[in-house]
This record gives C-alpha cells, sequence and structure tokens, in this order.
C-alpha cells in the first residue's frame, strides 16, 4: 500500500479512518475538499484542480481523502489500494450533523449548519453515488486491493491489525 485512496459517503468515517491509517503506515495524507474548496467556501476551476490532483498522483506515495466522482477513476488508474466505507445512512446523516460546529483538518472553514442539500446527498448517495462507484471498483478489481468496510468496527479492526 503506497498510493491510496478511501472513499465513501460523507459522514462514513473516511477522514478520521485516512488519518488513523496515514499515522501507522506514514504515507501523506491529502484531503480533496481542501485542495477543491478555499477558506472562503469558493472553489478552484475544475482545470485547477485536475492540474493539483494530477501533480498529487504523480507522487511517490499518498493517501487521498474524497469521493469527487469527476476524478474518480482517474485516482483509481494511479492507485493500488483502495478502501470504500460503505456505513449506513443513518450513521452517515448523524455523524454529518454531529460535526456541525467542530473545526475539522479535512476543510478550510467551520460547518456552522446542517445545509439541506447536503443532507439530501448523504441521503441520495446509496441509490445514486454508490451504484456508479461499485461499477468502477468492479472495472478495477483484478489489479488493485479493494478493500470494503461496512461498519466503523470494521475499520477499526483492519487499522489494529496493521503492525
Amino acid at each position: 500500500m503506497k498510493k491510496i485512496i478511501i472513499i465513501g459517503c460523507s459522514g462514513s468515517g473516511k477522514s478520521t479512518f485516512a488519518r488513523k491509517l496515514s499515522a501507522k503506515i506514514n504515507i501523506p495524507l491529502y484531503y480533496l475538499d481542501m485542495i477543491w474548496y478555499k477558506p472562503d467556501k469558493t472553489t478552484l476551476t475544475k482545470k485547477e484542480f485536475d492540474e493539483q490532483l494530477g501533480a498529487l498522483l504523480d507522487k511517490d506515495m499518498w493517501i487521498i481523502d474524497g469521493n469527487y466522482q469527476r476524478t474518480l477513476e482517474m485516482r483509481l488508474k494511479k492507485c493500488d489500494t483502495i478502501f470504500l466505507l460503505d456505513i449506513s445512512t443513518k450513521i452517515c446523516l448523524e455523524s454529518a450533523k454531529s460535526r456541525i460546529g467542530k473545526k475539522r483538518m479535512d476543510l478550510p472553514w467551520l460547518e456552522t449548519e446542517f445545509e439541506e442539500d447536503f443532507k439530501q446527498w448523504i441521503c441520495n448517495y446509496r441509490d445514486k453515488s454508490l451504484p456508479k462507484i461499485m461499477e468502477l471498483l468492479e472495472k478495477y478489481k483484478t489489479n488493485k486491493q479493494i478493500i470494503i468496510f461496512k461498519s466503523r468496527e470494521e475499520a477499526d479492526n483492519f487499522l489494529n491489525s496493521i503492525c
């Protein structure tokens, strides 16, 4: 594991898992939200984002946390390991709501409210985003290590098993 992507619904625990994994295996961690968003909540252009992501993907080792379905295949081509946190919608909603008002390392601003469109994105993830992700994982399964966690306990057990 030298080039790792961590994907899953918002609130699934991707960033927490990514931080713990990075600390365990000493590989630099990059958050796609920190690349895409500026502190004032504006974004880079798609071209600027793709250029920064491309430069990151050319590095020797990395852990990349984030969905960004538009660039998922680009990351899948370059990675050797994929972690998918396939956690229930209920847990994702509870987690996303619980972090409102808390400073986060993976977002360049403080969330002050649980926005309705973000909540709806989480509610729709299993039906709209996950099937496309699974289709891409099927396409790349022969030459990538793919690990799917159905619970945070499974993710924690994996981390505890790493020497």
